[in-house]
């Protein structure tokens, strides 16, 4: 989701990808304080409670960027939502991947058309799915 903050990206499963973008996620929480971010982005403090508390409750690529970009050092979400997808068609482009490569390597936990349709932004996409989607096609390059 973040362009050079995670290390080896396609060595990490899907759920230690995803742990390590909460990590991050909690990190700006904490720095800018629950109510704050709660106000800026729209996301209930009970879901961002949870978030700190260690629970993974279902954010989506847009709120998760939303989140980040409380923190004044970082771009605003618009630009990270962008650049997480960019992430996404750059790696299945160096990896020549297509929707069907990536929904048979990833057990078809996702149907090709999904895929697509959340890598272009068109379907929403959580970080879970994104860091399913991420890990799988970096492993690839």
């Amino acid at each position: 989701m973040l362009r050079d903050e995670f290390e080896a990206v396609g060595d990490r499963d899907s759920d230690d990808l995803l742990a390590a973008y909460e990590a991050v996620l909690t990190d700006v929480i904490e720095s800018q304080g629950i109510e704050t971010v709660a106000t800026e982005t729209g996301i209930d403090e009970a879901t961002l409670s949870a978030l700190v508390a260690g629970d993974s409750p279902d954010l989506t690529l847009e709120e998760a960027a939303a989140v980040l970009a409380t923190d004044p050092d970082r771009p605003d979400a618009d630009f990270l939502v962008a650049d997480a997808r960019d992430i996404l068609m750059m790696g299945m482009s160096t990896a020549v991947l297509d929707v069907e490569a990536i929904q048979s390597g990833i057990d078809s936990e996702l149907e090709a058309k999904e895929i697509q349709q959340k890598v272009e932004g068109r379907h929403p996409m959580t970080i879970a799915e994104y860091a399913l989607l991420h890990g799988f096609i970096e492993s690839k390059k």
